[in-house]
């Protein structure tokens, strides 16, 4: 019995060539640390003088969103904060790091996201009962600042949504606002040509609404990776397949594949092989390939030459064997 432990960073390692394209999850820059400095300079600006002039305007509109802004400030400080603690050495109580807090960052921002809307939402319930008078005029070019701001802010996070969670969240957080301030430009329009005090609490709903529906996803997918849901773009039935495919593997088992934090991706598994196969040569290929075609960045392998442990009870990490060997 032989036992191989293989784990691959991205940084100064040459990549085996194998002819076919890396898949199609890719990682987000390691720092975005001048688009958190800014976006939070600018909203922070921002939400000062959206509530006053709200409140000015008698815009629960312009408030509303003054007090979601002034959430997503704070959700930018904690995605900020993960992404930095995130890069911390592991040490012996942390072996792994502090690289989970990214996925709990989005957790949190999705939850605070949702409970911020939901409030939103139920004022404009209220207000749709009792509507009142607003300044239009003062709830268009407030807004439409905010529009311009939160664009921007998103901007600087679009890259990096599609391969981490925390920045996605930090995203859709900043696209929402801007969606909502551009309801509130909509608004102030329809109010100074048509004086229809209530759309204003009517596009909040609807406006709300719309981002809950968004960030369902995003809570529903953070909460997945913290409870080691094996992350969406990796097919686990693939991976087993590829492992059962490789010369001289008998049996898989014990495969379990986790997210280690919102962009990087581990995974352990038991081969069975014949006395005197597993070596470095085969454990380096096998890790090139793993990150190549299924972007798993931590991959421990052990060999062993028949199972010698219980399975888990998970059937995705019961065994697989194969019956022969056809080359």
């Amino acid at each position: 019995m032989s036992t191989n432990h293989s784990h691959r960073h991205h940084e100064g390692h040459s990549h085996k060539e194998h002819g076919h394209h890396q898949g199609h999850h890719h990682h987000a820059p390691t720092t975005y640390n001048r688009a958190f400095a800014i976006g939070i300079g600018l909203n922070i600006s921002f939400v000062l003088i959206e509530a006053y002039f709200g409140w000015q305007a008698n815009s629960l509109s312009l408030l509303a969103d003054a007090g979601h802004n002034l959430s997503d400030v704070l959700g930018l400080i904690l995605a900020w904060s993960a992404m930095f603690v995130g890069t911390l050495q592991g040490n012996d109580r942390h072996t792994y790091g502090w690289r989970r807090a990214s996925i709990l960052a989005a957790l949190i921002n999705a939850l605070v996201l949702l409970v911020a809307m939901g409030a939103m939402a139920w004022e404009a319930i209220h207000r749709l009962q009792q509507p009142v008078p607003v300044v239009g005029s003062t709830m268009m070019w407030v807004a439409g600042i905010g529009v311009l701001i939160n664009g921007i802010t998103a901007w600087f996070f679009m890259r990096g949504g599609d391969s981490d969670i925390n920045i996605r969240g930090a995203f859709l957080h900043m696209a929402s606002d801007a969606l909502v301030s551009l309801g509130v430009v909509v608004a102030g329009f329809a109010y100074i040509i048509c004086g229809w005090s209530w759309l204003d609490p009517v596009m909040s709903l609807i406006i709300a609404l719309v981002i809950i529906a968004g960030t369902w996803g995003l809570l529903r997918q953070s909460l997945h990776l913290s409870l080691d849901g094996v992350p969406e773009h990796i097919d686990l039935a693939k991976v087993r397949e590829y492992f059962m495919s490789l010369a001289d593997v008998r049996a898989v088992h014990d495969l379990h594949i986790w997210a280690m934090s919102s962009s990087e991706v581990a995974l352990t598994v038991h081969l069975v092989m014949p006395e005197g196969h597993g070596h470095d040569s085969f454990l380096q290929e096998v890790t090139e390939e793993l990150h190549d075609h299924f972007d798993i960045d931590h991959p421990t392998i052990q060999i062993v030459t028949m199972p010698f442990t219980r399975a888990c009870s998970s059937p995705a990490s019961s065994p697989l064997i194969r019956e022969h060997h056809s080359h």
